[in-house]
């Protein structure tokens, strides 16, 4: 039986993380958690891992903003994202929250801007 080992990244505790798998790499057992949110991120990172990706978009201005993805996206299309995100020239005026790029790769997520501009 393999094992993997893993750090909890659901909230600040941390927990240091074992998953058992079978033959197909599903997770069987998960120790280490100190909550079920440790296990279910476990069964997540090893079946199907999801990210938020958080960059900068160029403004028209030349100006840079923050932003990010508003929910997690599969981490095997956060390269591709990123393409996207680095070939889109955002409005010169933006509010925190403003989608900037809607559904990116259909995956349902929103890259919305989190912060003020900046040179």
């Amino acid at each position: 039986m393999k094992t993997r080992e893993l750090t909890c990244i659901v909230c600040p505790r941390g927990c240091d993380l074992i998953a058992e798998l079978d033959d197909n790499g599903t997770p069987i057992r998960v120790t280490g958690n100190l909550c079920p949110r440790g296990k279910t991120y476990a069964e997540n990172e090893c079946t199907n891992p999801q990210r938020v990706v958080t960059t900068t978009v160029r403004c028209e201005d030349g100006c840079v903003v923050s932003c990010k993805t508003n929910t997690t996206i599969p981490k095997s299309l956060v390269l591709e994202a990123m393409k996207v995100i680095n070939s889109t020239v955002a409005p010169a005026e933006l509010a925190i929250g403003d989608v900037i790029i809607e559904n990116i790769l259909g995956t349902g997520a929103d890259v919305v801007a989190t912060g003020r501009k900046s040179i």
